[in-house]
């Protein structure tokens, strides 16, 4: 017996914004005063950095909970399941539906009670609940559906990431550039299969972390309508980052009691290329070896970040056959693991 993923979906917006779109913003620091480079070099630097050449923004008349939706459905089709047999909707996301042009985020009801309404199920013992969880927010929820599905509570869990960040960046600041839309999803429930999940780990950076991420003003002083936006401290985050999840991921490996040479993939949350190589680099080097060509699947080039929605889509992309020199067989063993708001880290490993 095993706890598996049996079907997958994702929603990738249709509407791509390259980074020759941001050439006229206006860029600020955060003390208010304007960047005195042009904007191009601004944008090819954060190139570098990041690895963003487009990212995908939802179109004007959706909202999250409608891709969150879109994905569930292609989730539930793919396992060939009757959703009125869901015990459990989990939805992973972070800022609520914010409409176009509005600038208030709408959280009641929630996330997960609107997915299940545009789903069409009527079974009211299928249990529908958001979690805040940064952007490890799909990763934990698929621990909580874990647990629920051990316990004997649950059968089957629908569990989904659905983010659309591009109604909460502040077009003043760089960061902007690196957000982006999207949704992913998976039904995980009991088969008879080996495998499914190995270990998994959490945890909860707040004592000196816990603002590293967070909602904030405008960097344009002269912006005085008292709006916030997703802000970050970039350098913080990095460090925070490189310090931190390699070990986690190690410490998951070893109590999965799985060989380091074993892992197929790994799949981490699509926040910053080079941050996220870095991260791979040095957690392989906890074992004395060299990150294998191949190893770690990026979709942030084209897609950006989404947050919570980003794990779960690279996993939808590589099953479907979309992702170049990557793919996954029955029996492979993968690493999904995250960072993000919080400031929380978590890992699973994974058999197919």
């Amino acid at each position: 017996m095993a706890i598996k993923i049996t079907g997958v979906g994702s929603y990738i917006p249709k509407k791509i914004t390259p980074n020759q779109a941001f050439e006229k913003n206006d860029f600020f620091n955060e003390d208010g005063s304007q960047f005195n480079a042009d904007n191009k070099v601004i944008i090819e630097k954060f190139k570098s950095i990041t690895g963003i050449a487009e990212r995908r923004y939802v179109e004007d008349h959706l909202n999250n909970s409608d891709i969150g939706a879109f994905a569930s459905k292609k989730a539930i089709e793919d396992a060939n399941l009757d959703s009125e047999k869901l015990d459990y909707i989990i939805l992973a996301q972070n800022y609520g539906d914010v409409k176009h042009g509005s600038v208030q985020s709408d959280t009641v009801p929630s996330i997960a009670t609107r997915v299940k309404q545009k789903l069409g199920i009527k079974n009211p013992m299928c249990v529908a609940y958001d979690i805040l969880f940064g952007c490890p927010g799909w990763i934990e929820g698929m621990i909580q559906a874990n647990a629920f599905i051990k316990s004997g509570i649950a059968k089957k869990c629908l569990v989904v990431g659905t983010e659309t960040l591009s109604r909460v960046i502040d077009t003043n600041d760089r960061d902007s550039m690196i957000f982006s839309d999207g949704a992913g999803a998976v039904i995980l429930e009991e088969t008879d299969d080996d495998g499914g999940i190995l270990s998994h780990i959490s945890a909860t950076h707040a004592f000196e972390e816990a603002n590293y991420i967070y909602f904030g003003e405008s960097f344009n002083k002269e912006n005085t309508d008292g709006n916030r936006y997703i802000k970050m401290l970039g350098r913080k985050i990095y460090e925070f980052a490189l310090n931190n999840v390699p070990s986690a991921m190690k410490t998951c490996l070893d109590n999965a009691n799985v060989d380091i040479k074993d892992v197929k993939k790994i799949l981490i949350h699509q926040a910053n290329e080079k941050m996220d190589e870095a991260i791979v680099k040095r957690f392989y080097k906890l074992y004395g070896l060299k990150m294998p060509e191949h190893i770690m699947p990026m979709t942030i080039g084209t897609l950006g970040n989404s947050s919570v929605a980003t794990v779960p889509t690279l996993y939808d992309l590589i099953l479907k056959g979309k992702m170049e020199n990557h793919s996954l067989s029955e029996g492979d063993v993968i690493i999904f693991a995250s960072v993000g708001a919080g400031m929380n880290i978590n890992a699973i490993v994974y058999q197919v």
